[in-house]
């Protein structure tokens, strides 16, 4: 009925398998482990890399968004738990770190200061001279 050396890849041939072919079968594993570590395993140690940094630099005022989808402010940070305030109300939750899902923005007193654009003026300048030279 069936054939069940045929099944199982006995070589066919008296002599065995060359020493070559071996070299083959495990070059070709080696190279699938490569393909599988560069696809899978490194891009996932990197996004865990990211999320340890992340939660480590969690401060006060910082916007979050929990793995849950509820948002807030950071009130407090303590050593596994942060406090955040989620509505205007003053309702705050204790979450644990490992619950943040996303930093949405850095702390407010820092979105609030605008920083200095040198752009905007040096742009001004370059019109005016433009049209004064006419």
């Amino acid at each position: 009925m069936l054939n069940i050396p045929l099944l199982m890849g006995v070589p066919a041939g008296p002599e065995g398998s060359s020493p070559q072919s071996s070299f083959v079968s495990i070059g070709m594993i080696v190279a699938i482990f490569a393909v599988f570590w560069f696809l899978m395993i490194r891009p996932q140690r990197k996004k865990q890399k990211e999320t340890k940094d992340m939660i480590a630099a969690l401060k006060k005022g910082d916007s979050i968004t929990s793995i849950g989808g509820i948002r807030g402010v950071v009130k407090n940070v303590a050593a596994n738990t942060v406090v955040v305030q989620v509505d205007n109300k003053g309702a705050t939750l204790e979450l644990t770190k490992s619950a943040i899902g996303s930093v949405d923005n850095v702390s407010r007193e820092a979105a609030e200061t605008p920083a200095p654009s040198s752009d905007g003026e040096a742009g001004n300048e370059a019109s005016n001279d433009s049209s004064g030279s006419d």
